[in-house]
């Protein structure tokens, strides 16, 4: 039995506790969190106990933690969790400064211990689907790719005061994708962003939609677009184009019921948000984790892919405010 230890019982760490809980052979045994209520009522849904930091990481008892608290706690605790010998799931970014994780990532190389970051993106059945059929060679060599990704609204002001910028904060994803599926890595990035959505959000010193262009080492392109309103649902979408022709992954809906009559043609529009998008791919990045602790498979996403996508989201935001290219070492 694998007794875990969750950090952060908010909107991501309800989700990972009940997928670790459906997890065979593991058992959710602590809750962390600064709310104590929550940690609570998380903690008594799952038969787990409320604890602190210093409590998990004595207890020798803990095979793994996972790290669902807000990104400022994250370097800390996976610091804390190498030292002590921890595997570690946390979640994206790993630290709003590269150099802090960079940091990380050497103290995760030197305990020797699996650190998955929570770029659920890879885990989702339609683009893992998409990135098989890639390395199988059915379009070649991919060349360019081709971004969209949306949401249907912003999040609160006083978040994205301490988000650390739309790169870091929603781009990093997308960033993580483009190294994924391109197969290659960025050479230089230009970015531009505005405020379109809400002024507030400008006052923050922060923009809610972008435009990026990537250039990798090979020459590859990649074209990023994102705005933080898209009336009609979470809109999650790339196409990627090969030398051999194109493939494309779309959005998930509801259902897949199309109303064809006589004065429109209608389905339903994408899942809300990222919550319901990414419910499976939730799943299956917490499977993927305990099957990485119990040696039958590789970490898909590690700390060195946190590490690289945030390079990417710092030399994007440096583009979108000094308005010039900037070349990745």
């Amino acid at each position: 039995m694998i007794e875990v230890a969750l950090f952060g019982a908010g909107r991501i760490g309800t989700i990972h506790a009940g997928n670790i809980a459906r997890q065979p052979g593991v058992r959710l045994q602590y809750v962390v969190d600064v709310d104590h209520e929550a940690a609570r009522a998380l903690a008594e849904k799952y038969g787990a106990q409320v604890a602190d930091a210093e409590r998990v990481f004595e207890d020798a008892k803990v095979g793994a933690v996972v790290i669902a608290s807000s990104t400022d706690t994250h370097a800390d605790l996976i610091l804390r969790a190498a030292k002590a010998r921890k595997p570690i799931f946390c979640e994206k970014p790993v630290d709003l400064s590269l150099e802090r994780a960079r940091i990380c990532a050497e103290a995760v190389r030197a305990a020797g211990v699996p650190c998955v970051i929570g770029f659920q993106r890879r885990y989702d059945p339609t683009f893992a689907s998409l990135k098989h059929r890639i390395d199988e060679g059915e379009i070649g060599v991919p060349e360019m790719l081709v971004v969209t990704s949306r949401d249907p609204g912003a999040p609160p002001v006083d978040y994205i005061k301490r988000s650390g910028g739309i790169f870091k904060d929603m781009l990093i994803h997308d960033f993580d994708i483009f190294r994924w599926i391109i197969g290659d890595e960025a050479q230089w990035v230009f970015a531009t962003g505005s405020c379109l959505t809400d002024p507030a959000i400008e006052h923050a010193g922060d923009v809610d939609a972008t435009a990026v262009t990537i250039r990798t080492r090979h020459g590859r392109l990649c074209q990023i677009n994102t705005i933080r309103r898209a009336a009609y649902g979470y809109d999650q979408r790339f196409e990627v184009i090969g030398s051999q022709g194109m493939l494309q992954a779309g959005n998930h809906r509801p259902t897949e019921v199309v109303l064809w009559s006589s004065g429109a043609i209608t389905a339903d529009k994408p899942e809300h948000f990222f919550l319901e998008r990414y419910r499976a791919a939730y799943a299956a990045e917490m499977a993927h984790f305990f099957e990485v602790l119990e040696g039958r498979a590789k970490p898909r996403t590690s700390i060195e892919d946190g590490v690289a996508a945030l390079a990417l989201a710092e030399a994007a935001t440096t583009s979108w405010r000094e308005k010039r290219a900037v070349e990745l070492p």
